[in-house]
């Protein structure tokens, strides 16, 4: 099973690299935009991911800071944000690539944001969660795109994998 964590760590980090390229292109306004995705705008929808990611790291880890709301936003600036984005892409990474089977057949105790509940859960369905939540926001990004007629990049799984199979000159 590591090797499936290991391959969407690499994904998430690939694809928010070019989920970052194409939102880099915005004009202050287009980015800041109400375009209707449940974070509103670009700036909510990628501030959304980067605190869910931060929450879910502490849970998974102990470590590091974790904003107390969902809507946080973790950075005001684009510049800001991209770096923070790419601090915790390799955060994540290493962090999946130092586990072992052992640690993920087992559980981990969390509260969630918005209640003091207490929660008991196994990793890998943790961690399938947490993979599936950030492909599914970055989706609301990508409509974000398209919505302002700018051009979206191709974020499917199979691109990221058709990109290593090909090896490191195809990245």
């Amino acid at each position: 099973m590591k090797k499936h964590y290991h391959t969407f760590a690499g994904y998430n980090e690939w694809a928010n690299r070019r989920l970052y390229d194409a939102a880099a292109a915005l004009g202050d306004t287009e980015y800041r935009a109400d375009r209707g995705a449940f974070f509103r705008s670009m700036h909510g929808t990628l501030n959304h991911l980067l605190a869910t990611d931060r929450i879910w790291m502490k849970r998974f880890t102990g470590e590091g800071d974790a904003p107390d709301r969902l809507d946080a936003i973790v950075h005001e600036g684009f510049a800001e944000l991209r770096a923070a984005r790419e601090a915790e892409d390799r955060r994540i990474v290493a962090w999946i690539d130092g586990l072992d089977e052992t640690r993920l057949a087992g559980v981990i105790r969390y509260r969630r944001v918005s209640s003091p509940q207490e929660f008991v859960q196994e990793l890998m369905p943790a961690l399938d969660h947490w993979f599936n939540h950030q492909t599914h926001h970055r989706g609301h990004a990508h409509m974000i795109l398209t919505s302002l007629g700018k051009p979206a990049p191709e974020l499917d799984l199979l691109y990221y994998q058709r990109e290593v199979a090909a090896g490191p000159e195809r990245r």
